[in-house]
C-alpha cells in the first residue's frame, strides 16, 4: 500500500499486536487494509498535530511511549479509545522521533544513544520488558528506523555486521535477518509495517523483497 501516494507506509503508521495508528486523512479503504492485515482496531489520530506517527511513537502490546509535543487533545483522544488495554506515557526527553530511536517487541528494546540515561527505566518499566540495550547500529543512532521486529521475527538494515544481528536476535528473543523494502531501502521501517498476524509493505517493494521480509517475520501464506 502507499498513504497519500508515499511507499514509506512505516513513516504514516504505528501498530502493535492490539492496534494501530494511523493518519486521520487515509481513505476508508486503506483503514479497512490495515484491520485486515493486521488483525488490529485502527485508531485514526495525529501526533503533534502531524501524521507521521511511525517517527512519532514508539512501543508494543504493553505500552506506547509518546513525544513531549503531543497536544492535551490528542493524548485526551487516544486515551479515552485505547481505555487500559495499553498502558501510555510521554516520554520527556529533548528528542520528539521516538519511532526513529526506539525498536522494541514484548521481550526486549532497542534504544539509540541519544537518547539520556536517566530516560531508560521510564522506557523499561512502560514497555515491561526484560531489558534495554543502548547502542548504535552500523555506527548509525537512529536505530528504530533500522529495525522492524515483532515476536515472530524481525527485520533489519542490511549494513549491521553479523555481530550485531545475533545481538539482535539476543535482545529481542527472535530470529533477526536482514532486507530491505521498496525497491532497496535500507531504513525497513519506512517501508513496512508488522506484528504478529501479518505485514503491510510500501508499494515499491520487489517481489524477492517481500518474499525475503516474510520469511524473516515468519508469515504464512
Amino acid at each position: 500500500m502507499n498513504v497519500h501516494g508515499n511507499p514509506n507506509i512505516g513513516v504514516y503508521i504505528f501498530a502493535n499486536n492490539k492496534i494501530a495508528l494511523v493518519p486521520p486523512t487515509i481513505t476508508e479503504k486503506d483503514r479497512k487494509k490495515v484491520a485486515d492485515v493486521l488483525g488490529v482496531e485502527v485508531v485514526a489520530v495525529k501526533i503533534a498535530d502531524m501524521i507521521i506517527n511511525g517517527v512519532m511513537v514508539a512501543g508494543n502490546d504493553r505500552g506506547l511511549l509518546l513525544p513531549r509535543i503531543i497536544k492535551p487533545e490528542e493524548y485526551d483522544e487516544l486515551k479515552e479509545y485505547i481505555g487500559d488495554a495499553v498502558r501510555l506515557e510521554i516520554l520527556e526527553i529533548r528528542q520528539t522521533a521516538l519511532g526513529n530511536l526506539i525498536a522494541a517487541n514484548n521481550y526486549g528494546a532497542l534504544v539509540s544513544p541519544t537518547i539520556d540515561k536517566p530516560a531508560l527505566e521510564k522506557i523499561k518499566n512502560v514497555l515491561g520488558v526484560e531489558a534495554v540495550y543502548q547502542r548504535h547500529l552500523a555506527d548509525i543512532p537512529t536505530v528504530g528506523s533500522m529495525i522492524v521486529v515483532t515476536d515472530r521475527g524481525g527485520v533489519v538494515h542490511p549494513g549491521v555486521s553479523e555481530e550485531e544481528r545475533k545481538l539482535l536476535s539476543n535482545i529481542f528473543r527472535v530470529e533477526v535477518s536482514t532486507a530491505t523494502v521498496n525497491f532497496g531501502l535500507y531504513f525497513v521501517k519506512a517501508g513496512l509495517v508488522a506484528n504478529n498476524k501479518g505485514a503491510l509493505v510500501g508499494d515499491e517493494t520487489t517481489g524477492p523483497e517481500l518474499m525475503r521480509i516474510q520469511q524473516a517475520l515468519r508469515l504464512g501464506g
